[in-house]
């Protein structure tokens, strides 16, 4: 895949991201539907790698990621009933074409969502998306909506940004790959963000990692209190496996279909 350049973020203060989300603001009524998976969870729908998740809130809709392949990712949303005009906002994680691979079928079909775009990425993709729709370049931690923020780039290699839900059950993670590492993602969460972690959905990127890694990996997500986990797309089978053995019943198994709601 491309690399983007080295990029240092600073840390925002909270007063400078409006971070202490108000009880009322407090997302409830959240429904996350992984759309574009290479693990299958619906049968009905076709499988391929990369990630995609559609985010469904009470007055808006979050399109996390699109896959890498537009065609598979519009056939698994019209499977599942999802209105693809519905989409307000679009997150792309990082510049991988498994996770920005099916921006263009979207954009094609006349929708304008507002596309928020780690700031490293090349400009050439930023102009050719501001052609067709709002793009917004994002650097630091940011709020994207009332009870929706960004982590801001992360990462020294692959940049990458994660998204973050704060609901009546406890903070959402939601990530693409987790290339600069998911211990490193939760942490930045916690200094930023007041709340318990209830929720880590995504990539984890953790294929290819020895047992004892795994293991210290996951006394790290427990020590940062992660409560509840639903790994996908590049984690790898062994690291599954693990994380469901560690997490027992707060394991959620995730792959194309699989539907969670969180603070119904």
């Amino acid at each position: 895949g491309c690399t983007a350049p080295t990029v240092t973020p600073s840390v925002a203060t909270e007063e400078s991201l409006e971070t202490t989300t108000s009880a009322a603001q407090k997302l409830s009524n959240v429904i996350i539907t992984t759309i574009y998976d290479n693990n299958r969870y619906d049968p009905r729908l076709r499988t391929s790698w990369g990630f995609s998740c559609l985010i469904e809130l009470k007055d808006t809709t979050l399109l996390f990621d699109t896959g890498g392949d537009g065609a598979m990712l519009l056939s698994n949303m019209s499977i599942l009933g999802l209105d693809l005009q519905e989409i307000d906002h679009v997150v792309l994680s990082h510049i991988h074409g498994d996770h920005t691979g099916g921006l263009e079928a979207i954009l094609a079909t006349g929708t304008k969502p507002v596309v928020h775009i780690p700031s490293s990425f090349p400009a050439s993709f930023k102009d050719q998306v501001r052609a067709r729709t709002q793009a917004r370049s994002i650097t630091d931690p940011t709020k994207i909506l009332d009870g929706v923020y960004s982590t801001g780039e992360l990462g020294s290699g692959i940049i990458e940004q994660s998204l973050v839900l704060d609901t009546l059950e406890g903070l959402v993670v939601i990530t693409g790959c987790a290339h600069p590492g998911i211990v490193d993602i939760v942490t930045r969460v916690r200094e930023v963000h007041d709340g318990e972690i209830h929720l880590v959905i995504g990539g984890l990127h953790l294929g290819g990692k020895s047992r004892g890694e795994l293991q210290d990996i996951a006394a790290s997500l427990r020590r940062l209190g992660v409560q509840k986990l639903a790994p996908c797309h590049c984690t790898g089978d062994e690291a599954v496996r693990l994380l469901a053995e560690e997490w027992g019943s707060d394991f959620i198994a995730n792959g194309v279909g699989r539907v969670i709601e969180i603070g119904e």
